[in-house]
């Protein structure tokens, strides 16, 4: 559940984190999508143990969010691991820092949400995230207005490259990001346990 997935040099790698509390058909698609269009060689699922901007009142346990996630994927390019748990990571850029240091010689991608690029500026050490590895913000649905006005977004606007640009993303030296507009699912997880309780 714990370790790392089989990689070799020179993958082409996307990081999708998250609380997946539960994992829904919404995130499937953002993992497909990123795949095809940032042409990457695999996709890593990184279940957290606990986003730090909110509460863990509701949070199933990390081995259950980890085995659900790796039930619903079907794709063999995409592997599901809790490693942060263990190596007691808290914040993203303390995950993305180890796997540039661990694994140089790979090219990563981190994914994110257009939820998440509007509240990017409240995570802890945004901008060393944004100089550690290219960024792929996917389109949620009503959030690409306050994600594009962010205070995140604004800041990192000279590295924005095109849409039709994104199989370049991988190469490029950060900062680097890519907006992607595509396919959207309106799930949410909030809702699935909302909706689990009634």
């Amino acid at each position: 559940m714990t370790s790392l997935p089989h990689s070799a040099a020179g993958m082409r790698i996307g990081l999708f984190g998250g609380s997946f509390n539960p994992i829904h058909q919404g995130h499937v698609l953002v993992m497909e999508e990123t795949l095809r269009r940032l042409e990457l060689d695999a996709l890593w699922v990184l279940v957290t143990p606990g986003n730090p901007l909110k509460s863990h009142a509701e949070l199933a346990p990390l081995s259950e969010r980890v085995l659900n996630a790796r039930e619903m994927i079907k794709n063999p390019r995409i592997k599901v691991t809790g490693f942060e748990d263990e190596k007691n990571f808290r914040f993203t850029w303390q995950t993305l820092a180890f796997l540039k240091t661990t694994l140089p010689d790979r090219r990563f991608v981190w994914i994110m949400g257009a939820d998440s690029l509007a509240d990017f500026h409240r995570w802890e050490r945004w901008h060393d995230i944004a100089r550690l590895m290219p960024i792929a913000v996917y389109a949620r649905p009503g959030s690409s207005r306050r994600a594009l006005a962010s205070r995140a977004a604004l800041a990192l606007a000279p590295g924005r490259i095109d849409g039709e640009d994104a199989p370049t993303l991988a190469g490029l030296r950060p900062p680097a990001w890519v907006y992607l507009h595509g396919r959207q699912s309106s799930l949410s997880s909030s809702a699935i346990r909302a909706e689990r309780k009634n």
